[in-house]
């Protein structure tokens, strides 16, 4: 009511009160007499006088303010008939929630009310309930998107209005929200913005049915690379661009992934001279939607790179052992005394580059082998050859290592012939790699053992060390190229990082398998093993016991 209004209503209750006041009195005073009688009128008359002004006012009021309060009233059912609607006090503690709150979150009223609100929110809200509980005790309201949990575990996305409710006197004691569902209109743009990703993708994108390979898409660069402007024509399938476009790899991978029922696989194509990785997953396996989503990623200028890249090194390394080898071959002539004695000053420096010589050989050999097994160029020259006398090889080439580091060397199952059918040159190299990381990473005056045990099928060979060990979180990358322990020390100790991973090509090119025990403190063990393939037996003979070697 405004001010106007009610001085309004004020002045038209004095004037009805001054004229009820008059009539009381004079009619009062007619019918009463006597100097105390006299009072009654008076007293009558200034009552009325005050009293009527207040109840013209009240009776003015009442009905208007019955109206506004209906009016809210009915606002407010209506927003609950359309809205979910939860107040919570000044705890945030539910103290109110509609039906439409209940069946979006499954959850019954009993087992909602005085329970603290964010048991109906789910983890991944991005923000919390303290932070929206701060914008109220502000004094300020709260919009944006919640994620509310459903009592069965699945969710729902809903905009969300939260407004602070406040006493008569202005004191905070609660909230009430306002939620809309907005999950739908959320999937449906996050549709919307994948489908937009992968038009704009420059890996090509093909989506197929799962029935009869029908292709139902093709983003920008899929259709660009068969010349296409617009989408395919319907009724084009994987089996017509097999047999049109040189998509047979693609049509394959289709007809193995559906033979199989797996819903993820990946693959290598060609299509015309470009060479592709691709992958296949298969959504909404087994229903009237199931598709299949083709990625294919061109790695034709990538392999170009490659191939380059490889031709370089082996280039580089081939011109470096030539002239490498004569040096080595040289200093070798001269601490064999065939030029003459020299001073041992001048020995001692001969010998230090004649070591030095021999790690650039061994370095650039490791190079060579990487280069190879990358190409797929790591060729076996298979023979029979007696695995025993292949140990003893390897421990004669890893004798001086074994003496600068005071190293106790023990052999067990050694003392008979193992016959195999391998290569022996890359076994040897095996050996050589494994023997001297055991040296290198063994403890002064420590102990290395040899080991072979042999069945029906395989011939297993390990090699013990009581180094440090390998770190824990090391060990996944243990037979990865270049890969650099926390604890190898690889400055000090030597090696190119690509001994193991050698090592591990192979063995397995060799049909076997390689792998390690480790533990921190206490040392490590390499274990590879080769199959077995006697030609024949031959009788024991006479073996020169290995832990006198070196």
């Amino acid at each position: 009511m405004s001010w106007n209004e009610k001085k309004s209503r004020i002045a038209t209750g004095f004037v009805a009160g001054s004229a009820l006041a008059g009539g009381w009195y004079t009619s009062s005073a007619a019918l009463l007499s006597g100097g105390a009688a006299q009072t009654v009128p008076i007293v009558g008359a200034i009552a009325l006088a005050g009293l009527v002004p207040l109840i013209a006012m009240n009776f003015r009021s009442t009905p208007a303010r019955s109206t506004i309060d209906d009016s809210l009233e009915q606002q407010l059912r209506v927003l609950k008939k359309h809205t979910m609607v939860n107040v919570v006090d000044i705890d945030n503690r539910l103290v109110e929630v509609n039906d439409l709150l209940l069946e979006a979150t499954g959850y019954t009223r009993d087992e909602l009310i005085g329970q603290p609100v964010k048991m109906l929110y789910a983890s991944d809200n991005h923000i919390t309930t303290a932070e929206i509980r701060d914008f109220l005790r502000q004094g300020k309201g709260w919009q944006g998107q919640t994620t509310l949990r459903h009592r069965d575990g699945s969710s729902c996305v809903t905009q969300t209005t939260v407004t602070p409710l406040r006493d008569a006197v202005g004191n905070w004691i609660g909230s009430i929200s306002a939620r809309t569902d907005i999950t739908a209109t959320t999937k449906l743009i996050a549709r919307r913005d994948t489908a937009m990703t992968l038009h704009e993708l420059r890996d090509d994108i093909w989506i197929v049915s799962e029935q009869d390979l029908e292709l139902r898409y093709m983003n920008l660069a899929a259709k660009a690379r068969f010349g296409w402007a617009k989408r395919p024509d319907d009724g084009l399938t994987v089996r017509d661009m097999s047999r049109d476009n040189g998509c047979e790899d693609v049509l394959e991978a289709c007809l193995r992934i559906v033979d199989t029922g797996e819903t993820f696989t990946t693959f290598s194509a060609q299509i015309g001279s470009k060479k592709f990785d691709g992958s296949i997953k298969w959504l909404n396996k087994g229903t009237a939607d199931g598709r299949l989503l083709i990625m294919l990623h061109d790695i034709t200028e990538r392999l170009e790179q490659d191939q380059l890249q490889a031709d370089f090194i082996s280039m580089v390394s081939h011109e470096l052992r030539s002239p490498l080898t004569s040096i080595k071959g040289s200093m070798g002539l001269l601490l064999s005394k065939a030029a003459g004695e020299l001073p041992p000053k001048a020995e001692g420096l001969l010998e230090i580059a004649h070591r030095n010589a021999d790690r650039l050989v061994l370095i650039i050999n490791d190079i060579l082998d990487i280069e190879k097994i990358s190409s797929g160029r790591l060729d076996f020259e298979m023979e029979t050859a007696d695995l025993s006398e292949l140990i003893a090889e390897s421990l004669r080439a890893n004798a001086m290592a074994h003496q600068r580091f005071g190293l106790q060397i023990k052999c067990r199952g050694v003392d008979t012939s193992t016959f195999i059918e391998t290569d022996a040159n890359r076994i040897i190299q095996v050996l050589t790699n494994l023997m001297s990381n055991a040296a290198k990473f063994s403890k002064p005056g420590g102990v290395v053992e040899i080991s072979v045990t042999k069945n029906e099928e395989v011939v297993s060979v390990s090699v013990r060390d009581e180094g440090m060990g390998i770190a824990t979180e090391d060990q996944h990358k243990i037979f990865q190229r270049f890969a650099d322990m926390a604890n190898s020390d690889r400055a000090s100790k030597g090696g190119t990082g690509l001994g193991l991973s050698i090592c591990k090509a192979i063995v397995e090119g060799l049909g076997g398998t390689i792998n390690f025990v480790s533990k921190e403190g206490r040392g490590t063990t390499f274990t590879f093993t080769l199959p077995v393939k006697t030609r024949h037996s031959e009788p024991d003979k006479d073996f020169e016991r290995l832990e006198n070697v070196g």
